[in-house]
């Protein structure tokens, strides 16, 4: 449980049902690393609520600190993409699956007959696809804006083995009832955005600071023209708009090279260097590892999201003579960012995911 209202309602959910059930709370970062002290922190208001709710239900809980692990595991690789500065890291999707689907199910998920129930929204269908033991599949929630199997996509089958999703099949507002319906203390409490050890009340720039130096460089126009400074390619993400002093209009980041500190940026956001039409992709993470084989050998086709929340397009997987492997678009994609998590879906059922390693817009040209 986190403290939020979908967690609050997945207790309360599976309370009326027949399980032996118990709460966990588990905390990701030890914001002492930052300040020194812990006095007055958002982890203890979501501890608080965690309680209150789960007094409220009658169920027994309990806090987990994992702020180690996700350390070792997630903030540090996602520094180092960072520091790269032309990769940007997605450690959301990460966490799911080296924490909270990783550290924290070894520690709580002992027995075949345990589960890991969490507030996401998406949903789990078993199949016995040659009348062999049945296999999990993940697949889409009901509520397609609320839909998170984008940020479970990595998840290894035996994951999805002992997990149990019990929002997959309500909307959003449908949650927030039952939470009124049932007097849950969470039901009014606002939705949380941010990346957990950022928050939603810093600035990710200010944060990130903290952990990279600056290193200034320029920006340049489509002629290499030098139209601007920055303080740290990392600053910037492939397709942000951005504010250049002395220019009429927004300019949005086309490209980052780390060779010469240099950002590219163009005037529009429909400009070809924006355009993707291919990736080149690494580390894929199918579910089912012959959903991978079949996708990436040429002879099945896919629909694919390189970003939460944007409708997603039909694409083609190719293995080239090099070994490498990657997605061809039937259609441009805009703003694509190395680094960040190509989820590939057959109807509503999610097969895996791969890492975006470089993205090929315009014509023919490669964005690093």
């Amino acid at each position: 449980m986190s403290g939020g209202v979908d967690s609050s309602v997945t207790a309360a959910l599976l309370a009326e049902k027949d399980y032996d059930l118990s709460a966990v709370f588990m905390r990701n970062w030890d914001t002492r690393d930052e300040s020194g002290t812990d006095v007055g922190c958002q982890w203890e208001k979501d501890w608080e609520d965690v309680q209150r709710v789960c007094k409220m239900l009658d169920i027994p809980c309990k806090m987990i600190d994992l702020s180690r692990q996700y350390w070792n595991r997630v903030f540090e690789p996602s520094l180092v993409d960072w520091q790269s500065g032309w990769i940007t890291p997605n450690p959301d999707v990460s966490c799911n699956r080296e924490v909270k689907f990783g550290a924290l199910m070894k520690q709580v998920v002992t027995m075949p007959s345990q589960w890991l129930a969490t507030g996401h929204y998406a949903r789990l269908s078993w199949t016995s696809p040659h009348a062999e033991v049945a296999r999990p599949r993940l697949l889409r929630a009901m509520d397609r804006g609320k839909d998170q199997a984008y940020y479970l996509s990595s998840l290894p089958e035996e994951s999805l083995r002992s997990a149990l999703f019990p929002l997959g099949s309500f909307l959003k507002s449908q949650v927030r009832q039952i939470a009124k319906d049932k007097g849950l203390p969470t039901a009014s409490r606002a939705e949380s955005m941010g990346i957990c050890f950022v928050g939603e009340r810093r600035r990710f720039h200010d944060f990130l600071s903290q952990y990279i130096e600056p290193t200034p460089g320029h920006i340049v126009d489509v002629n290499g023209h030098k139209i601007g400074e920055h303080q740290g390619l990392w600053s910037y993400t492939i397709g942000q708009s951005i504010r250049v002093p002395g220019l009429p209009c927004k300019h949005y980041v086309s490209g980052k090279d780390p060779t010469t500190n240099t950002i590219m940026a163009v005037p529009s956001p429909d400009h070809p260097q924006l355009q993707c039409h291919s990736v080149t992709l690494k580390e894929p993470l199918f579910i089912w590892p012959e959903d991978a084989d079949r996708f990436f050998g040429g002879s099945d086709a896919a629909t694919v999201q390189v970003r939460t929340g944007m409708e997603p397009i039909s694409c083609t997987g190719y293995t080239g003579a090099d070994g490498s492997i990657g997605a061809r678009f039937s259609g441009p994609i805009r703003g694509v960012p190395p680094g960040q998590i190509a989820v590939f879906y057959e109807g509503d059922i999610c097969l895996g995911s791969a890492k975006i390693a470089k993205t090929h817009c315009g014509t023919d040209s490669v964005v690093q």
